[in-house]
């Protein structure tokens, strides 16, 4: 007879563990504006229900590859998979699929200047599913609540949300599809060290709590200790490494070094 071990189910930190299954495949990623280059060769995997930080210079190119990764700036050469699905070979209804299983919040929250926080939750409720404007408005109070923001804030319009605020509202609006995987651009940039420290707690709360991926855009080394996984790191038009903050603080490359032992670094301690 089985032992009541075995009978209990696994706790949620168990089952949304980060493993080894890989649920984004970059491979040869080139991407250029004109006669400049601005990716080229890069090979990345992000595995499923880990936070994975993703760091580099300024102008290296992290926003320039979410965004392709995301369809909205065009590749010249590689493939991109994502849930086992190559998006170049996709058909719309295949594409589609895969872009209701993934939420983004950009950077500065890019939240909708005329529609209040409820609205724009919904958009991806409106674009994407059939449902009464009760549910949605039920499911909008439900987002509001799993970020941290208050009820009455879902009437408010982005003008009257604080930095931190409009971070959650977007957060919020991220996860308006329940996605699998969300992508998140500098989402701390901007906020003082106590709201950071606060926005890093959540977004770990979620994912341990959902089973979340987190593909971060940051420059936080703050984030980088305190939450990620793992992190890769951009440079020369690819991605130089990818590991543990350990394993990238004893990492052979100059650029590295400096962001992960530099002075700055030093003064977490």
């Amino acid at each position: 007879m089985p032992s009541e071990t075995a009978l209990s189910p696994p706790s949620a930190d168990e089952t949304n563990a980060p493993g080894d299954e890989v649920i984004l495949r970059a491979r040869g990623v080139t991407v250029g504006f004109g006669s400049t280059l601005i990716l080229k060769d890069l090979d990345l995997d992000v595995k499923a229900r880990e936070i994975l930080g993703f760091v580099g210079g300024s102008g290296t190119g992290k926003s320039v590859l979410m965004r392709t990764i995301l369809g909205l700036t065009p590749k010249r050469a590689g493939t991109i998979e994502v849930f086992g699905v190559d998006l170049d070979k996709a058909s719309p209804d295949e594409r589609q699929a895969v872009e209701q299983r993934w939420g983004v919040l950009f950077q500065q929250g890019a939240l909708f200047s005329s529609l209040t926080v409820r609205q724009n939750i919904q958009v991806p409720m409106r674009e994407h599913m059939r449902m009464s404007q009760r549910l949605m408005d039920e499911l909008a109070l439900l987002k509001l609540e799993m970020v941290g923001l208050p009820r009455n804030a879902a009437e408010k319009f982005p003008s009257e949300l604080s930095g931190g605020m409009i971070k959650r509202a977007s957060l919020a609006r991220s996860l308006a599809l329940d996605p699998d995987l969300v992508f998140l651009d500098e989402p701390t940039s901007g906020l003082d060290p106590i709201g950071a420290a606060a926005f890093d707690d959540l977004v770990r709360k979620l994912r341990d709590t959902l089973g979340l991926t987190v593909y971060m855009v940051t420059h936080d080394l703050d984030s980088l200790h305190s939450i990620c996984d793992r992190v890769a790191v951009l440079g020369e038009k690819k991605v130089l490494k990818a590991g543990t903050v350990a394993e990238l603080m004893k990492f052979d490359n100059a650029w590295v070094q400096s962001y992960f032992n530099g002075e700055r670094a030093l003064r977490r301690v």
